[in-house]
C-alpha cells in the first residue's frame, strides 16, 4: 500500500497466463499472483493446450497451497448451440474451487449466475468496457472485476477506476489486437476461423498485396518506406517504463498476455513485471525503470513493442512495420531445469536443440540469479557423455552455479 496524498494505492495483482499446467507452474514460479487459464472450449484461446476439468481441480489446489489464485476463461461470444454445453460444462466447474471465471457474453454471464452463484465473476476485456458507467452496472450485476478495454488512455483508466466499487484490470503487456479488444470478422472471412469463438487465425498478419482489376496477375505491395507498412498488424503492448504511471492508475490487477506463448516466455516477462512493481512499492521516491528490464523483455520472441493507447491514440506508431508476420527474437528458450541433483548436476527437459561446448545463460527467477556458462559436460539418461541433447530428451548437466528447479537454460539466438 502506498499512500498518493490522502488517498492510498493498493499494490496491483500480477495476473500471467496459462495456457496448460507447465505455463501454469511457471508463471507463480517466476511471480505471479495469479494466473488464467482456459478450459477445454468456450474461451478465447482455442489454440492452446488449455486446462481439462481434472486437471483445472489439481491446478486450484496446487495454486492455493501457494498463497496464489486462478481464475478460468470462459469468454467466448455465445451462439445458441453453445449455450447447453456451457451448462454441462459450469456445473462441473462448480465444485472446483477457483477464484473466478473471465466471462464475456450476458448470456453466458445469467447461466453462470443460475448454476454457480458463488463463484465470482470477472468481466472480459472482450466486453469493451470504457466508461464508469458500464463499470457500475455490470456491479449491479454482480461482477467482481472488470477487466478494462485496450483502447483506454491511462487518464481513462484512473477516472474508471476513481469511480468505481469493484475491482479493475488491465493488459500491461502482450499482443494488441487491431480489432476493438478483439472483435473481429477478418479471420472468419478469410479463414473460417471465428475469432469470437477462440479459434483467430490472425489474419490481420498475412502479408497483404494491391492488384488492379484488369492486371490480375501484377500484385504490388503496399509500402510507406523500404521496410512497408502492415496497417493491420499492432505492435506488441508493453509498459515496464511506466511503472508509476500504471500504478497510480488505480487497478486491482494487471494483466500479462501470452497463453499461447512459450513457458519461457511467461517466465521471462513476469518475472520482469514482478521486479519492477515490489522496487516501485519498496521506494517510490528513488525508484527509476531498470534498463536490465527492457533489456530481458527484448530476448523474447514478441513484435515491435508500443505503447498501445495509454497515451492517446498513436496511430501509425501502433503498427508494427517488420514485414508480414515476423517475430523479433533475440534468444532460443533450450529447456527447464527439472530436478538438482548431486554433484552440481541439473535434470533439464531439454526443448530446443542443446550442443555442448555451446556458451549459453542460466536464468532464475529473479534477475540477480543468471548466470552464463559454457556446456562442457551434457549426459543422457545413462550417464553416458553426448555431444548434441534434442527437444524432448531429459539430459543431465553439470552446471558452475548453484541452480533451482524451474531455473531456465537459453542462449543468443
Amino acid at each position: 500500500m502506498i499512500r498518493k496524498g490522502d488517498i492510498s494505492v493498493k499494490k496491483p495483482e500480477i495476473v500471467a497466463p496459462a495456457g496448460d499446467f507447465e505455463k501454469l507452474r511457471t508463471a507463480i514460479e517466476f511471480g505471479a499472483d495469479a494466473v488464467y487459464a482456459g478450459g477445454e472450449g468456450f474461451n478465447l484461446r482455442m489454440g492452446a493446450s488449455n486446462l481439462t476439468l481434472q486437471e483445472i481441480g489439481e491446478a486450484a489446489d496446487w495454486v492455493h497451497q501457494r498463497g496464489r489464485k486462478i481464475y478460468i476463461a470462459l469468454n467466448i461470444f455465445a451462439r445458441n448451440y453453445h449455450i447447453s454445453g456451457i451448462r454441462s460444462y459450469l456445473k462441473r466447474l462448480a465444485a472446483i474451487p477457483v477464484d473466478a471465471v473471465i466471462i464475456s457474453d450476458p448470456g453466458v454471464f445469467l447461466t453462470m449466475r443460475e448454476i454457480a452463484p458463488h463463484v465470482p465473476i470477472h468481466l472480459s476485456t472482450q466486453a469493451n468496457t470504457t466508461n464508469a458507467q458500464s463499470v457500475e452496472f455490470w456491479r449491479r450485476q454482480g461482477v467482481k472485476r472488470v477487466v478494462l478495454a485496450r483502447e483506454l488512455t491511462l487518464g481513462e483508466i484512473r477516472e474508471i477506476t476513481d469511480r468505481s466499487q469493484i475491482e479493475t484490470e488491465v493488459f500491461v503487456h502482450g499482443a494488441m489486437c487491431m480489432s476493438y479488444s478483439g472483435r473481429c470478422l477478418l479471420s472468419g472471412f478469410m479463414a473460417n476461423r471465428h475469432a469470437n469463438l477462440g479459434d483467430c487465425s490472425h489474419s490481420c498478419r498475412w502479408h497483404y498485396v494491391l492488384k488492379e482489376e484488369k492486371r490480375p496477375l501484377e500484385s504490388y505491395p503496399i509500402v510507406e518506406d523500404e521496410s512497408g507498412t502492415f496497417i493491420l498488424s499492432s505492435k506488441d503492448l508493453c509498459t515496464i517504463q511506466y511503472i508509476p504511471e500504471l500504478f497510480h492508475a488505480g487497478v486491482t490487477a494487471w494483466k500479462i498476455e501470452g497463453r499461447m506463448k512459450s513457458p519461457y516466455y511467461v517466465a521471462a516477462v513476469t518475472r520482469v513485471y514482478r521486479e519492477a512493481l515490489d522496487r516501485y512499492c519498496a521506494d517510490p521516491h528513488t525508484y527509476v525503470c531498470d534498463q536490465r528490464w527492457l533489456s530481458e523483455l527484448e530476448k523474447v520472441s514478441h513484435r515491435e513493442y508500443g505503447v498501445g493507447f495509454f497515451f492517446g491514440n498513436q496511430g501509425y506508431q501502433s503498427q508494427t512495420t517488420h514485414p508480414g508476420d515476423r517475430y523479433l527474437k533475440e534468444y532460443d528458450y533450450l529447456g527447464t531445469i527439472q530436478n538438482v541433483l548431486p554433484d552440481d548436476m541439473a535434470e533439464v527437459v531439454v526443448k530446443n536443440r542443446i550442443s555442448s561446448n555451446t556458451p549459453i545463460e542460466i536464468m532464475g527467477r529473479r534477475l540477480s540469479e543468471d548466470f552464463t556458462q559454457v556446456l562442457l559436460d551434457i549426459r543422457n539418461e545413462y550417464h553416458e557423455s553426448i555431444e548434441v541433447a534434442q527437444a524432448g530428451q531429459k539430459v543431465l548437466i553439470k552446471m558452475s552455479r548453484p541452480v533451482e528447479k524451474y531455473f531456465m537454460l537459453r542462449k543468443c539466438g
